[in-house]
């Protein structure tokens, strides 16, 4: 039974390492990142984030998930008649107007860093006007939401989810913009290098291809048809016998 469970524990066989060997490689593991620096344990453990030039593409989601949810939330709420839910949609509002604010901060640093041709610079005002946009009618949400603690009747009600639904609106209209800046243009998107094998191995199939017969379809039924051997030429011996006056035997010549 002993021997058993050490089996089990330090593993062997068709189980592979075991949890000892699992603990073993976690503990190597925390001492081999205790001995780098802060840039290279960013790069180790998140390389997505430490290639990026600048911290916007990274913050955008959190305005685009929290305002987009605070809209459905409170719409249900509202038309449920559930104060409750509303309340939770307050959170997400608030939350998403914040996200915004440090959004757009990271927005106007990437603009003024990231290099970009001259056909991209208006899209990317634009980007930057509806982000503004986005900021100004979240905090007004925000801070109209907080005056009158939610509790929303009547026409005011539809006024604020209006207002809410054109925020949602803006924000579909400001992420397309900066998916076609990404997408289209490549805006802050570092080129990927072709491997050379690959491209050899494409062009000499192509090159395969192109060398292969063209087989039309009367050749391939004359090729298919028994062939009828054309008759050999035959070979024709003649003797010749040469007789000599010194008594020698006559010699055969065949041709």
């Amino acid at each position: 039974m002993i021997n058993t469970l050490s089996f089990q524990i330090h593993g062997g066989g068709d189980h592979g390492g075991g949890p000892a060997e699992g603990l073993g490689d976690l503990l190597s593991f925390f001492d081999n990142i205790s001995i780098l620096g802060s840039g290279e344990l960013i790069s180790l453990l998140m390389p997505g984030i430490a290639s990026l030039e600048n911290i916007h593409p990274l913050l955008v989601h959190f305005p685009i998930a929290l305002l987009s949810v605070f809209f459905a939330i409170d719409l249900i709420g509202s038309l449920a008649n559930k104060p409750q839910w509303r309340s939770v949609a307050s959170v997400f509002l608030y939350l998403g107007t914040i996200a915004a604010l440090f959004t757009v901060l990271a927005g106007h640093v990437a603009a003024d860093t990231v290099p970009h041709a001259g056909n991209v610079h208006e899209i990317m005002e634009k980007h930057e006007d509806l982000g503004m946009a986005i900021l100004s009618l979240s905090t007004a949400l925000s801070a109209w939401r907080l005056k009158h603690k939610g509790l929303f009747q009547g026409y005011v009600n539809v006024v604020f989810l209006t207002l809410s639904a054109l925020l949602c609106v803006l924000i579909a209209l400001g992420a397309d913009l900066g998916g076609l800046m990404v997408y289209q243009y490549g805006v802050a998107v570092k080129a990927v290098p072709v491997l050379e094998s690959a491209h050899d191995h494409h062009h000499e199939v192509e090159h395969q291809q192109a060398e292969l017969p063209i087989v039309e379809p009367n050749q391939e039924s004359k090729s298919a048809e028994p062939q009828t051997a054309e008759p050999q030429a035959t070979e024709h011996h003649h003797e010749h016998k040469h007789s000599h006056q010194d008594g020698h035997a006559g010699h055969d010549h065949s041709h």
